[in-house]
């Protein structure tokens, strides 16, 4: 019992803590889909062709790829599947490097913009200039997006140590029971035919031989009946 309430309670807590990180892949593609619409709009008023805008292709990639994560950290915490849970931790392990890779690049190199290709969008300067302004409600966001990521890691090793709820006491009990009660439902279903369809016949065929019975007895006395009539 107390197993059940352990396992329920690291299930619900998980699924909360993998929601944050889903809130946030859903407002990164919010996000993505206004600076989408933004560019489009200016593409149209200056009727060329431009070149495809990576900055805001790879934010709405960013915003599905951590909606599929949640989606699966939901599937996993609701299966405590292990296979499952170790997959999940491996990703969101994988992800949890690459922000801290880039972390790293934006802080101790000078010219971390150089690694990365021109914006024609201009979006990814919008955005630079956005974080700058608004530093600390940036960092407390981001720090609170990795706590999430790294609680998840840990709740579920901690799920996967629990592992799933296999019922054996009710698995058991209808182990014990289920095959006890068949050999009476064959028995019934194989020998119903051999002994009803036989007595059936037995009462029919006792039942004609009464009428006949009967209908001879009958013919015996009319014909008794006329020769008395006659002599």
């Amino acid at each position: 019992m107390a197993g059940r309430l352990l396992r329920s309670f690291v299930q619900t807590a998980l699924k909360a803590v993998n929601s944050v990180v889903g809130l946030a892949g859903m407002a990164v593609i919010l996000y993505a889909l206004w600076m989408l619409r933004a560019w489009y709009r200016e593409a149209a008023e200056l009727r060329d062709h431009l070149p495809v805008p990576w900055f805001i292709y790879t934010f709405l990639g960013l915003g599905i790829f951590l909606c599929l994560l949640t989606c699966t950290g939901h599937i996993a915490a609701e299966t405590a599947n292990g296979h499952c849970l170790s997959c999940y931790m491996i990703i969101i392990f994988l992800l949890i490097i690459l922000e801290g890779a880039i972390t790293v690049d934006v802080f101790l190199n000078s010219n971390w913009e150089q690694d990365f290709p021109d914006d024609p969008s201009g979006k990814f300067d919008e955005f630079k200039d956005f974080v700058r302004s608004n530093f600390e409600i940036c960092e407390w966001v981001g720090l609170a997006v990795v706590a999430a990521q790294a609680l998840s890691i840990i709740l579920g090793m901690v799920l996967r140590t629990l592992g799933p709820d296999r019922e054996i006491d009710y698995d058991s009990d209808d182990d014990t029971t289920v095959p006890a009660r068949l050999p009476l439902l064959r028995n019934q279903t194989q020998h119903a035919p051999e002994y009803v369809e036989p007595n059936t016949s037995r009462r029919s065929d006792s039942w004609k031989i009464r009428i006949l019975d009967k209908v001879n007895k009958g013919r015996i006395l009319y014909y008794k009946c006329f020769e008395e009539i006659w002599a």
